[in-house]
């Protein structure tokens, strides 16, 4: 703490937690939500699901084992903020080769830390998640902060602006299946899951037209995880509907709801959301449970599934919401979670074979 300027967070509705910064010193309006994952921060800050979101880190210790190269999500960061209750600037890791602190200055992400992050993220928790005013300025007042917030639109363009600008081509030493991949802000890990099982992932920007994709000739079509409001990316969400029922089609958390919208489902968005290593699932079929990884604001109405061909194949054990679709009849599926993990279980993996499954038929 020493050393470091003096940070302040005030929220929408009038709290303020003061601390000090680490990482880029900027201020920014950004929706705050907490991560439960005791390990993971890199995967964590390069997920770009967290676009425009400041992380409050429930574990109290982060950046005491730097940043390893192998380890990112992504090569260019975009979370808005990280917010913890200690921040280690001096890492042990003989992996490590940068400190936290000196990456997230690099892609202007603002780290807030020795906050009380207990306090906040019960509020968090309680009132759920909220808008916030991270600042350096000790004379801005709530009822200004207040104003400041209520002034900056969410934004809407998230996906745009973290999907891939041209098409990436990952390829394995020995090709059994292509697969398409939709790029809404795609984890790494999800195409290094896919090239170990022999795909070819051929990864599109998120507007790529039905017909472009068709052209490519692809045995699957997979839909990517990523930030914001899943109504926001109505091209996607048209581009699958014309793909239903013509080729396997699989989807990962933004994909698993965009998938419900493509058949006419709707969604709504969670109190606080899901984010963290922990989460149990239930398979509805076998009654088995997976411990899976999360990070999603939004959840797919259960209601609205009774008139669509989709059946509800997993549910969250802690409230019930939906997890996991499919169309058997068209071969299409999706899982509200991350298979990939990363930081997480691996519990869930199976999944990326039924993908190849459905391929296969």
């Amino acid at each position: 703490m020493a050393g470091r300027q003096k940070a302040r967070i005030i929220t929408e509705d009038g709290e303020v937690f003061t601390g000090s910064f680490f990482g880029a010193e900027e201020e920014k309006v950004l929706e705050l939500v907490f991560n439960t994952s005791m390990v993971g921060y890199q995967e964590i800050l390069s997920d770009p699901s967290y676009t425009d979101q400041a992380v409050v880190m429930t574990y109290p210790l982060i950046g005491n084992y730097g940043m390893a190269r192998d380890d990112y999500e992504t090569r260019h960061p975009s979370v808005g903020a990280m917010i913890v209750h200690e921040y280690n600037d001096e890492p042990s890791n003989f992996r490590s080769e940068r400190t936290l602190g000196d990456v997230m200055k690099e892609f202007g992400i603002t780290g807030v830390c020795g906050i009380d992050t207990r306090s906040l993220n019960r509020m968090i928790r309680d009132r759920g998640s909220k808008r916030a005013l991270i600042t350096g300025r000790d004379d801005v007042s709530i009822a200004e902060a207040c104003e400041v917030i209520r002034s900056r639109a969410v934004p809407n363009d998230a996906v745009s602006r973290v999907s891939c600008r041209e098409i990436r081509e990952f390829v394995p030493a020995k090709e059994a299946f292509h697969v398409v991949a939709i790029d809404c802000g795609m984890k790494e890990n999800i195409a290094r899951s896919l090239v170990k099982r022999a795909c070819r992932v051929s990864i599109v920007p998120w507007n790529t037209s039905y017909e472009s994709i068709r052209a490519m000739r692809p045995d699957g079509l997979f839909i990517s995880n990523g930030p914001g409001d899943p109504r926001d990316v109505e091209p996607t969400i048209n581009t699958v509907r014309k793909f239903l029922g013509e080729i396997p089609v699989f989807g990962i958390c933004l994909g698993h709801q965009i998938i419900s919208l493509a058949y006419g489902a709707d969604i709504y968005k969670l109190k606080f959301g899901h984010r963290g290593g922990n989460h149990p699932v239930k398979d509805i079929a076998t009654g088995k449970i997976e411990i899976t990884s999360q990070n999603h604001s939004y959840a797919v109405n259960e209601d609205s599934l009774k008139n669509t061909p989709l059946t509800v194949e997993r549910i969250n054990i802690l409230d019930n919401t939906v997890e996991g679709v499919g169309c058997g009849r068209d071969r299409a599926f999706s899982v509200q979670y991350h298979p990939e993990s990363a930081p997480g279980p691996r519990d869930s993996a199976f999944l990326f074979d039924r993908f190849l499954k459905e391929m296969e038929k």
